[in-house]
């Protein structure tokens, strides 16, 4: 997993651009082919270097909320001002502070990233939303800068391939990555499992505890198999099935239903 998270962030230093300004090849880097063609440069048993990118600071003042309806509406969200209380500049007459996100632009000229007049910088938000048969499953969000992309990706691993419940899906240990350095910092129980041996494969490992590893909030809709089929959000009356929710112990945060 931190092997193809290291590929999945190569390409996102090398083409993640403002699209009014830059032509990012989605349709490519999002194609099975594609993902096919990066599992050869994956060595199960050797750490690999990483391409130069932007530092990402990984702390700041971001949230994450779900929430869900009796009509089977379900919305994922984040929102943040990046670093500490972002720009300083509150909106006259609203009170919101306006963020600083600016300072994820690059000075370097080959980069698409570049700064620009009137261009939006690079941005680490990640609502994650997933689908199954062209109905809502869940929603998935993690805060904490580049960690949200790498964690959504170990929570859905936890509950969609290893069957963990919501809860369980953030209770279990994460670790993450931090791309230009190459360094792996591994949650103190992950560490202490295979922290010895992803060393000894070259990895820059490092134990760690807590908010590094980003904050988790989730709900999962399961239809009841006996209730008549009901256009979800319809609004036209409550659909029958299941709420099950998950929220970290990292953080302040809880799942309520009423």
């Amino acid at each position: 997993m931190v092997e193809a998270k290291k590929l999945a962030y190569n390409d996102l230093y090398a083409s993640n651009a403002d699209p009014n300004f830059v032509s990012v090849p989605l349709a490519r880097l999002l194609s099975k082919s594609y993902a096919q063609s990066l599992c050869g440069q994956v060595n199960p048993d050797r750490a690999s270097a990483t391409m130069p990118g932007a530092r990402v600071d990984g702390t700041g003042d971001t949230i994450v909320l779900s929430t869900a309806d009796r009509w089977g509406n379900m919305v994922s969200w984040v929102n943040s001002n990046y670093s500490s209380f972002g720009s300083g500049l509150t909106v006259p007459a609203y009170g919101f502070i306006l963020h600083n996100r600016g300072s994820l632009f690059t000075l370097n000229p080959d980069s698409p990233n570049v700064i620009a007049p009137h261009k939006r910088p690079f941005n680490t938000l990640s609502a994650g939303f997933v689908m199954q048969n062209r109905r809502p499953l869940m929603t998935v969000t993690v805060m904490g800068g580049d960690m949200q992309a790498q964690g959504i990706a170990q929570v859905l691993v936890n509950v969609l391939t290893l069957g963990a419940n919501l809860q369980a899906a953030t209770d279990m240990a994460r670790f993450r990555h931090n791309q230009v350095p190459n360094t792996l910092s591994l949650e103190s129980r992950l560490f202490a499992i295979v922290g010895a041996q992803l060393k000894a494969m070259g990895h820059n490992v490092q134990s760690i505890n807590g908010g590094a590893v980003g904050g988790y909030q989730a709900i999962m809709f399961t239809p009841d198999p006996d209730a008549p089929a009901t256009s979800a959000g319809s609004g036209l009356q409550p659909v029958k099935g299941f709420y099950r929710a998950g929220s970290d112990h990292r953080k302040d945060g809880q799942a309520v239903g009423y």
